[in-house]
């Protein structure tokens, strides 16, 4: 019997995290606005009274800086626990057979890429980076905010991977301590070997469907929820609306994630959001930005043509984004080049890819950022040009909801919200919610993940309408989990069942989940979190 031990563990020794959390705040903005808040209440006494402590403590309790830290503890907190689990997970002997083998596969992926980056870059003659002419470094600058002018050209660059090729890496991934038939492959229709027929038969801890229904309970149906009950109710949105106000007004990052669960009006949402990953845009962001900037500008990297093709293949051909390409530039090409993404690779079991530049002997980060944009990778970034006008904060945004959640998506982890644990979760769900579509399905070869696995990746980003996807993301980052996806995903093959038990083809399966932009993610997430079946 295999024991599982997650990385999800949440467990963690408090003495530990409260030295993390002291250790970064030393000497952060933050603890410099507390000092700075208990100076002036010291300024603006007069005499020496009796209890200065008292005063002092009182007054630094009750300034913004406080609410400030404590939006400060709410997201580090988060970081530094991740760490600290992964840190456990890896030093702890007892462990190794629930990661070792991820480790290997995600070690493995890496070199995959790498390799098809080096061959690339011979093929086409391009190096990996570079100084610019400086004819184009004045042009970028000059046209920062039109970047299409500058990038927007023919190119016969591909991709380094897309979903596809991520799928068959990841259905590929063996348990060292599970008997594979030799003989059964991922999509032999009389694999009845696993206790689940799907592609993804690994020994991950999955939340079944009641534990699912009491996680996401906030979206219950007896509590009215913004993307559904606003459309019959104008007293509930000005209501919804009302509450927003409030929040907004005690600068909480907690309570902003407790309203979002139940969904955000579109007017607050850049601001709900905002708050609730305690991303404010400071001057030294600003600067930082510019920095970037000026490393796209003087600086060229081979990154720099894959997002050249992902804009032309993904925004550039979207009715919904296409308007947003300069955006997409402004926001992936300082990304690719931004150290501080690094952060990331401390909590999951990936290393960022090294490359051995012209001139030197040894490997070095390749992109500075550590990340290598694949194809739909910009669908992380269009939704949100929807709520930011401003590069500086979209930027930041960004960046903040990459290192929360998007990195998963695309990481090979045992994480609760990893690519790997959503897949398996989709597939166990749709056979607790759908065994007769499933089934059905399977009786003809046909595999449900190989349709909704592009889905997953993006968080539906480019298949919903974008309200849509900004509703579903509300809730990704209302309840922290991006087990939602997998959830969605089932409710719509819910939604199409009755078309999907007519066909027989992989085609025919396509053409009934061709197009989502008509429907409603509230309805459906209540639909198989809630409804009997």
């Amino acid at each position: 019997m295999i024991t599982v031990r997650s990385c999800a563990r949440t467990a963690v020794d408090p003495k530990r995290l409260v030295q993390e959390l002291l250790k970064r705040v030393k000497a952060s903005p933050t603890e410099l606005s507390l000092l700075a808040s208990a100076l002036g209440s010291i300024e603006g006494l007069q005499g020496s009274p009796d209890d200065l402590e008292e005063t002092v403590f009182s007054s630094i309790l009750n300034a913004q800086s406080y609410q400030e830290l404590k939006n400060w503890i709410f997201q580090e907190k988060k970081k530094i626990i991740a760490r600290l689990q992964h840190e456990w997970i890896t030093s702890d002997p007892s462990t190794s057979a629930s990661w070792k083998y991820l480790e290997k596969a995600q070690s493995s992926w890496e070199r995959r890429m790498l390799r098809s980056l080096n061959s690339m870059c011979q093929e086409l003659g391009i190096r990996l980076a570079g100084k610019r002419d400086p004819k184009q470094s004045e042009a970028i600058l000059q046209n920062w905010s039109e970047l299409s002018l500058v990038f927007n050209k023919p190119t016969t660059i591909k991709p380094v991977f897309g979903p596809k090729d991520l799928l068959e890496v990841l259905i590929s991934i063996r348990h060292p301590n599970v008997m594979y038939p030799s003989t059964i492959h991922g999509d032999d229709i009389n694999n009845k070997t696993f206790p689940y027929w799907g592609l993804f038969n690994l020994p991950l801890k999955i939340k079944d469907l009641p534990a699912l229904s009491d996680f996401y309970g906030s979206l219950e149906i007896s509590y009215p929820q913004y993307g559904i009950d606003e459309l019959f109710s104008s007293s509930f949105a000005l209501s919804r609306e009302q509450e927003a106000e409030d929040i907004l007004r005690s600068n909480s990052s907690l309570a902003a994630q407790v309203y979002l669960q139940r969904g955000c009006p579109l007017g607050y949402r850049a601001q709900m959001w905002a708050l609730y990953l305690n991303s404010k845009v400071t001057d030294a962001d600003v600067a930082y930005y510019n920095q970037l900037k000026m490393r796209v500008a003087e600086n060229e990297c081979m990154t720099d043509h894959l997002i050249c093709k992902e804009v032309q293949l993904t925004a550039s051909n979207d009715d919904m984004h296409f308007v947003f390409c300069d955006y997409t530039y402004q926001i992936l090409l300082p990304f690719t080049r931004d150290s501080t993404v690094l952060e990331h690779f401390k909590s999951i079991p990936a290393s960022p890819p090294r490359a051995v530049g012209k001139g030197s002997t040894e490997p070095s980060i390749f992109p500075p950022s550590g990340v290598i944009p694949f194809h739909g990778f910009s669908m992380y970034v269009l939704p949100l040009c929807y709520l930011y006008d401003n590069p500086v904060m979209l930027y930041v945004i960004f960046r903040q909801l990459y290192l929360r959640h998007f990195y998963k998506l695309h990481t090979i982890s045992n994480d609760a919200s990893g690519i790997l644990a959503i897949c398996s979760l989709f597939e166990r769900l749709l056979m607790t919610r759908e065994p007769q579509v499933f089934l059905h399905l399977k009786s003809y070869g046909i595999q449900p993940i190989r349709f909704v696995f592009k889905w997953i990746m993006r968080a539906f980003s480019g298949f919903l309408s974008p309200d849509q996807v900004l509703m579903l993301w509300d809730r990704i980052l209302g309840f922290d989990s991006l087990e939602i996806l997998a959830v969605l995903a089932v409710a719509i093959f819910s939604y199409r069942r009755s078309n999907l038990l007519l066909v027989n083809t992989s085609a025919g399966v396509e053409a009934v989940l061709a197009d989502l932009t008509s429907l409603r993610v509230v309805s459906l997430l209540q639909l198989v979190l809630f409804s009997k079946s």
